[in-house]
């Protein structure tokens, strides 16, 4: 038995982004206008920020989301300003943060295992993938699968791939089907009025040249390469990192139609407790790779319970709500 005094972790903001989503009974024609009455009822998302959060200058061009929800989809929609709009990856399933791109990150049970990822870019190219459990804990991105029946569509306030004019925006209208996202949800279902789920939107964007009428990245001189991609989010990681299902947002879905009254999501009264167990999980993971060894007594302000094995380890907290949370060695998290 040890006893470890720390001061250790990972903490993005003091609450992450959250958004009211309210249902639509209009028939949702995707086609990147966002000219449909229910997307005027919509209230656009707070502006993007830098991945890191305050620590890092806000971003250069304005980045906004709208969400919606019926029956058979939840509705997503994107405007990103933008005066040099370009695109060259054509080829689905490719890396498509290689062009600037949008990004949509999607954990419907909030437990940081079996999450969505989408990327776009201004070509429509689209990249779908299934992840078991962040990377951080040794899983795969699993390419091969695709979001069937999922619709979008790209709307280019300008000329692409033209250097001779300055564009204004482009703009992104996504249907994802329930059919297939209830497959990783709480019950294998779509959510219920009242029930949020853990969502997060990045934009990658490059710096930019013009060398002989054509668009290319910026390149560093002193490295001869080109500078590094800025990475702008919704809800801020506090590091440059999308994979911590942790510090995603949360979006509260409800059967109130949309435009009819204002409403404010829940606040997780457990999202301190949730912090608390990540903080501890990477403690754990920071002394295994020091000692070969997980440790069962960790000082917290918490009350905490901790069993271990040689390879596994299991902490729980007692969280606001009266209900017991855990995180294992694989940074899942689930209550009960």
């Amino acid at each position: 038995m040890f006893l470890i005094l720390v001061a250790f972790g990972v903490c993005a903001q003091d609450y992450p982004e959250s958004y009211m989503c309210f249902k639509t009974n209009t028939e949702m024609k995707i086609d990147g206008l966002l000219s449909q009455e229910e997307w005027g009822k919509a209230k656009w998302s707070n502006k993007f920020v830098d991945i890191e959060g305050d620590a890092k200058p806000k971003p250069t061009y304005k980045t906004r989301v709208k969400m919606l929800w019926d029956e058979d989809y939840f509705y997503i929609a994107a405007e990103l300003e933008e005066p040099h709009i370009w695109a060259k990856l054509k080829q689905r399933d490719t890396v498509i943060f290689y062009d600037n791109d949008f990004e949509v990150f999607i954990d419907p049970q909030g437990d940081n295992h079996n999450y969505y990822e989408f990327e776009v870019n201004a070509l429509n190219t689209i990249w779908d993938l299934l992840i078991a459990k962040p990377y951080r804990d040794g899983a795969p991105a699993i390419n091969a699968w695709d979001i069937k029946g999922m619709k979008s569509a790209v709307k280019v306030y300008g000329t692409l791939n033209d250097p001779s004019d300055k564009d204004k925006k482009w703009c992104i209208e996504m249907a994802f089907p329930w059919q297939v996202l209830k497959e990783c949800a709480y019950q294998g279902r779509k959510p219920k009025s009242g029930e949020q789920w853990r969502v997060n939107f990045s934009r990658v964007n490059w710096d930019i040249e013009i060398v002989d009428g054509k668009y290319q990245k910026k390149i560093n001189p002193d490295t001869g390469k080109a500078y590094p991609e800025h990475n702008w989010v919704w809800s801020p990681q506090g590091v440059i990192a999308m994979h911590q299902p942790e510090t995603w947002g949360y979006v509260e879905f409800s059967d109130q139609a949309v435009g009819e009254k204002s409403m404010s999501p829940k606040k997780d009264l457990d999202y301190p407790t949730k912090k608390e167990l990540i903080r501890l999980y990477y403690l754990e993971k920071k002394m295994f790779k020091k000692y070969g060894k997980y440790f069962d007594k960790i000082t917290s302000d918490h009350e905490i319970s901790i069993e271990t094995t040689s390879r596994q380890f299991l902490i729980s907290i007692k969280g606001e709500s009266g209900k017991n949370w855990y995180i294992n060695q694989e940074s899942k998290i689930w209550s009960e």
